[in-house]
């Protein structure tokens, strides 16, 4: 079982990278709205499922432990696929799947392509009660009395997926943010990038510099 994989993405698309190992290059299938614009060269650290089948082996990747979760409670749902899992969390963060179980509205999980009325229905009554004890409110919690709360706290998400430690992700976007930076994700994105690559105070490129 491969459980996580961390390494240079050496080519990406949408939906997929190719994350150097050893000196392999391992194809994981990832959330095309959670993790985004991986670029060769970036550092991925993912929390990942091997899915086995007769004829293939596919390893999908998530940026976080409760999205890895959900992954595995839905592709237990019987008609859910992991493709149609990794459509579900490509839309929905872990606690959008949640507040949708816990509110009984399968409205949401209707939007996905390839999951009709029937398998959306089946998707909320299977999952009640299982996303309770995750730590989902972290996942979306809004950063506090921080300018464009939203991309903020989506931006540091995917930069801690990237590979940036905690701290250096939020650091980067608060700086970026004081700096004038957009508050939509892209440009908000763009420039957190830039500062942690130039080596920001306290950044991990910083201390590789210092040394």
């Amino acid at each position: 079982m491969i459980a996580s994989i961390q390494g240079p993405v050496l080519t990406s698309g949408a939906g997929w990278a190719v994350v150097g190992l050893g000196g392999l290059g391992v194809r994981v299938e990832v959330p095309s709205g959670r993790v985004s614009q991986l670029q060769p060269g970036d550092v991925v650290s993912l929390h990942t499922s091997l899915v086995v089948r007769e004829d293939s082996l596919t390893l999908f990747g998530f940026a976080s432990e409760p999205e890895l979760a959900v992954f595995g409670h839905l592709i237990a749902v019987s008609g859910v696929g992991p493709r149609s899992a990794l459509g579900v969390l490509s839309g929905l963060s872990p606690a959008e799947i949640a507040r949708a179980v816990s509110a009984e509205d399968e409205k949401p999980f209707r939007k996905v392509s390839g999951i009709g009325p029937k398998t959306a229905k089946l998707i909320v009554v299977s999952l009640a009660g299982k996303l309770d004890a995750l730590e989902l409110g972290a996942v979306d919690a809004p950063a506090a009395s921080a300018p464009g709360d939203g991309a903020a706290e989506a931006v540091a998400e995917g930069l801690v997926g990237l590979g940036w430690s905690q701290n250096d992700a939020e650091g980067a976007v608060a700086d970026a943010l004081s700096a004038g930076a957009p508050e939509e994700h892209a440009g908000l994105l763009r420039a957190a990038l830039a500062l942690l690559q130039a080596g920001r105070p306290g950044s991990r490129a910083a201390s590789g510099a210092a040394r």
